[in-house]
C-alpha cells in the first residue's frame, strides 16, 4: 500500500452534540434557554438532521429531498439542505438557523477522534502518503489546522471543489492522481459503507469505521496502521 485515503467526519472529527452546538450559538446571541427547553430544541434539531455531520434526518421532507441528495456538490446546496432542515424547528430568532450552520464551520465544534494524531503521524513516519476525501461543502482546512493535524496530509479532495460527491468514483480517483498512487495501492477509511465504499469500484481496499461520538471511539483507527504495516503484505 502506497497511500491511505480517509474521510472526514465520523472519521478522523466528530462533531459536538447537538446541545453543545445550540448552546454555543444561544451563547453567542446573547439569548438564553431553559435546560429544559435547550435540550427539547436540541433533541428536535437532532431528529431534523439539521446537525451536518450528525445524525440523518429521521424524515427529509418533500420539498427538500433534491436538496438532500445533492447537498455536498456545492457550499450553496449544503448551506440550503442543512438550514433547511433546521428550519423545520423553532428557534427564539429565526437568524440562529444561518448561525447554527456557521458554528459547525468553525474548528471548535470538531474534535479528533483519540487516535486520529497517531496515526496520521505514524502512516507521514513511514513514508505512507494520506488524503482526505469529503463529501462536504465547506472548506475542512482549517479544522485540521486548528487540531495540528494538517501537517500529516498530503491533499483533501472535497466535494464541493470537484461538483461530485462519494460514492461517485471520480472523487476517489482524483485523490490517487493527487498523490500519484495507484489505486491498487490505496487503502479507503471511511464510515459509511454506501459513500466511502465506492473506492473499491476503483479497485482501493477500503476499510470501515463505526461513526460513534468521539469519547465512545478511542482507537478505531489503529488498525490501518496494521495494514500498512510492510509485513501485512507478506501475511495477504
Amino acid at each position: 500500500m502506497a497511500a491511505v485515503l480517509f474521510d472526514f467526519s465520523g472519521t478522523l472529527f466528530g462533531i459536538e452534540s447537538s446541545e453543545s452546538w445550540l448552546r454555543a450559538v444561544l451563547d453567542d446571541a446573547g439569548l438564553t434557554l431553559g435546560e429544559r427547553e435547550l435540550a427539547e430544541a436540541a433533541r428536535a434539531l437532532e431528529e431534523a438532521g439539521a446537525l451536518p455531520g450528525g445524525a440523518f434526518p429521521e424524515r427529509v421532507p418533500d420539498e427538500l429531498a433534491e436538496l438532500w441528495e445533492n447537498r455536498d456538490r456545492s457550499a450553496e446546496l449544503h448551506r440550503a439542505a442543512y438550514t433547511g432542515l433546521s428550519r423545520r424547528v423553532r428557534l427564539p430568532d429565526p437568524a440562529l438557523h444561518d448561525a447554527l450552520y456557521d458554528r459547525h464551520r468553525t474548528p471548535a465544534a470538531w474534535a479528533p477522534y483519540p487516535d486520529a494524531a497517531e496515526v496520521l503521524r505514524t502512516l507521514r513516519e513511514r513514508g505512507i502518503a494520506v488524503g482526505v476525501v469529503s463529501n462536504i461543502g465547506w472548506d475542512l482546512r482549517p479544522v485540521f489546522r486548528a487540531h495540528g493535524l494538517d501537517a500529516f496530509v498530503d491533499t483533501y479532495v472535497l466535494s464541493y471543489e470537484h461538483g461530485i460527491q462519494k460514492p461517485d468514483p471520480r472523487l476517489f480517483a482524483a485523490a490517487c492522481a493527487a498523490l500519484d498512487a495507484d489505486p491498487e495501492d490505496v487503502l479507503m477509511v471511511g464510515d459509511s459503507r454506501e459513500a466511502d465504499g465506492g473506492a473499491a469500484a476503483l479497485g482501493c481496499a477500503v476499510h470501515f469505521v463505526d461513526h460513534l461520538p468521539v469519547a465512545e471511539r478511542p482507537d478505531a483507527l489503529r488498525p490501518v496502521l496494521d495494514l500498512m504495516a510492510p509485513e501485512a503484505e507478506h501475511r495477504a
